[in-house]
């Protein structure tokens, strides 16, 4: 009998499984093409494109602003040569592509298409996801370009083109995936990630692009990128919820009567916010739980899953991490028998209770937005930015004060050392001459191409842009014709303007932890009383690195502690940092940088002060920074070095406090200087 039960088992009939996916691109085209490739041959069946950080916000590499980012946390892409070397080899009419991509998600898909033109594979075939949420960028992820209108236009354009010309593509990956990294609450993640959906189709509907009769297909095609959190049980029922929902609003709001156009599309990328740099070998375990919220109910079941690797948290991972992590996923998806057996929590009382709960917290929120006039108002009145931060500092501090348990990090700290972590090549290093190497293809690239047809093209994409027309075609038409990232972008912030996206951060944000904060206080007061003035710090994010949630966070806790912050947000050059810092009167200076560009923006940092004069000022460097770069940073000056290991932000704050008390008895040998780049140097407590 068991014999016989396991045979029927092998032979039951299986769901297929979802898209098995990792999230990768690095250094050049060619080095992530044979990634790619690689990760192929070993079973990934589909792509997830990570873009560096100048190609995310629109600049081509040789940009003062893409200095340091170069190929550090994702691919560099340029140009279509760029897009060809990236897909040599790889079949677009049989791959399912992925692209993280937001702003300029117009131009990479032009981009892909223009590749697949020149692979003789026609528009329709092709098949992926341009994320293209540029609403997440302005709460939690920074690579924003143009201001909410004309992104939300954009986003339309890409809807109504891909409905009538690549019918199997996703014009937009609605992500909830960063609202969770920024903070958010599981009703928060629903409500905003919803309320985003609805001012995309609003638009849409709005536009007169898409005939009424074909609306259902383009909403059919809106697809979700969500997080999964350790908190298993939540976020199980997060995602019921995200499915019972969406099927309410595209029913009863969008009058969608075919229930296929109404299915709740996701992929998922488990959560990266709670890897930890401490014991990171207990990272596995946590993948593994936050993986199994997102595939055990089928009827919630994530469509495609990309994993991070166990040592995210120390740096880049290496081919074999991303293995281990691609692995698992065909562990659960081919030894086990998850995929041979209906939903396993339909009916179960405690699940339903929780769905239910959840999406009335979530009905409650978007209510709200509803009231301020939809998600983009709310975007534009700082709004959830700011509920994103108050929830995020609520999260840290019950981290800090130990009332969230995080194992290895405030509980069962007691740890032997990692082999896995041992040696020099425990982490990937990016060379420090792909930045260079990639700028002078890029020269080159410029130098041979056919000028007049690039004018010729930008022009009549400028022209289409003002006249409100769908842009696409003529993006394609740039493609061909040779028109870099940073030409496309800068044609459209021609016609468009350039945003700055609110901050979040106010004085009313309070934590808790009063005890420790009070004595706190004192000592801001006693360092302040002999500096002759309150004492000020500038926290700062030289380069593109969008990723704020460290920069808020330190903030909100130094301005409960009474120093006075100086924050204006990302995207900032070191000369302009610098010339704030002088001008304000800073004490001490905060750099917050996750993109792995520490080193080339610190050290433009540290040596712009000395030029003029302000070396005295005293530089402390926050970020996912490995143990060699540490001292690299120390010995170009750096005072301080903070890590995600560092999470209780009471005692960072108070360090920097003394830093600041003994250094300033250190006379200043620099007048205060007269740089200040317009809108910088605003006060916040």
């Amino acid at each position: 009998m068991p014999m016989e039960n396991q045979r029927s088992a092998v032979n039951a009939e299986r769901d297929r499984p979802w898209l098995i996916r990792t999230y990768a691109g690095h250094s050049s085209a060619a080095a992530s093409n044979a990634l790619y490739r690689q990760n192929l041959a070993k079973g990934q069946t589909g792509l997830s494109v990570a873009f560096d950080l100048p190609t995310q916000t629109g600049y081509d590499s040789d940009h003062v602003l893409a200095r340091g980012e170069v190929g550090k946390v994702g691919v560099p892409v340029g140009h279509l040569g760029d897009m060809m070397t990236l897909f040599d080899g790889i079949p677009l009419d049989q791959m399912n592509t992925s692209m993280t991509i937001n702003a300029p998600a117009a131009w990479l898909l032009s981009l892909y298409i223009a590749v697949a033109e020149k692979q003789g594979t026609p528009r329709a075939s092709l098949q992926g996801t341009t994320q293209n949420d540029i609403i997440k960028e302005y709460l939690s992820r920074g690579t924003y370009i143009f201001p909410p209108a004309p992104s939300l236009k954009l986003i339309t354009d890409v809807a109504a083109f891909t409905y009538r010309e690549v019918p199997k593509w996703n014009p937009m990956n609605v992500c909830s995936y960063h609202l969770q990294e920024a903070g958010a609450t599981a009703e928060q993640e629903l409500a905003y990630a919803l309320g985003t959906a609805i001012a995309v189709l609003d638009a849409v509907r709005d536009s007169g692009q898409v005939p009424q009769e074909d609306f259902a297909k383009v909403v059919g095609r809106i697809s979700f990128f969500v997080n999964a959190g350790i908190r298993f049980v939540t976020e199980i029922c997060k995602m019921r919820a995200f499915c019972e929902l969406w099927d309410e609003i595209t029913r009863d709001r969008y009058g969608i009567e075919d229930a296929k156009y109404r299915r709740f599309r996701y992929g998922v990328q488990v959560n990266s916010l709670g890897l930890t740099e401490q014991q990171p070998e207990n990272n596995v375990y946590r993948i593994l739980i936050e993986m199994l919220s997102v595939v055990l109910s089928k009827n919630a079941r994530a469509r495609a899953v990309q994993l991070p690797a166990w040592n995210e948290a120390l740096g880049l991972p290496r081919p074999w991490d991303q293995q281990w992590s691609l692995r698992l996923q065909q562990i659960m998806a081919y030894e086990t028998d998850l995929l041979e057996y209906e939903d396993l929590f339909d009916g179960n009382p405690a699940i339903d209770r929780k769905v239910g709960a959840l999406k009335e917290g979530a009905r409650a929120e978007l209510a709200r937005l509803d009231a301020m006039g939809g998600a983009i108002a709310a975007v534009d009145a700082g709004y959830m930015k700011q509920e994103l931060v108050k929830s995020n500092a609520m999260r840290l501090a019950d981290i800090e004060n130990g009332v969230t348990k995080v194992i290895g990090v405030n509980a069962f700290t007691e740890t032997e050392p990692s082999p896995l972590t041992s040696g020099e090549k425990s982490i990937m290093t990016v060379d420090e001459m792909a930045e260079q190497e990639q700028i002078e293809k890029l020269k080159a690239w410029r130098v041979d191409r056919d000028q007049a047809k690039v004018r010729d093209t930008l022009s009549t994409l400028e022209q289409a842009a003002r006249e409100g027309r769908n842009i696409m075609e003529s993006s394609i038409a740039c493609a061909h014709a040779g028109v870099t990232t940073g030409e496309w972008s800068e044609t459209l912030r021609d016609v468009f303007g350039e945003y700055r996206a609110p901050t979040g951060i106010t004085s009313m944000i309070v934590t808790g932890d009063a005890e420790n904060l009070q004595t706190l206080r004192s000592r801001v007061d006693e360092v302040s009383e002999k500096l002759g003035e309150r004492m000020k710090m500038l926290v700062g994010k030289p380069g593109l690195d969008g990723h704020s949630n460290g920069a808020e966070q330190i903030a909100v806790k130094a301005g409960e502690a009474g120093i006075d912050v100086l924050y204006d947000g990302i995207r900032w050059t070191p000369d302009e940092l610098v010339g704030n810092a002088i001008d304000q009167g800073a004490h001490v200076i905060g750099l917050s940088i996750l993109s792995g560009s520490h080193v080339p923006l610190v050290r433009d940092v540290v040596n712009g002060l000395r030029a003029r004069g302000a070396g005295h000022i005293p530089v402390v460097v926050g970020g996912i920074i490995p143990e060699a770069d540490m001292l690299i940073l120390r010995q170009m000056g750096v005072a301080a070095v903070y890590t995600p290991k560092d999470y209780q932000l009471v005692r960072v704050i108070s360090e920097i406090v003394d830093l600041v008390d003994r250094t300033s008895s250190e006379p200043s040998v620099t007048p205060p200087g007269n740089h200040r780049p317009d809108g910088a140097g605003t006060a916040i407590y």
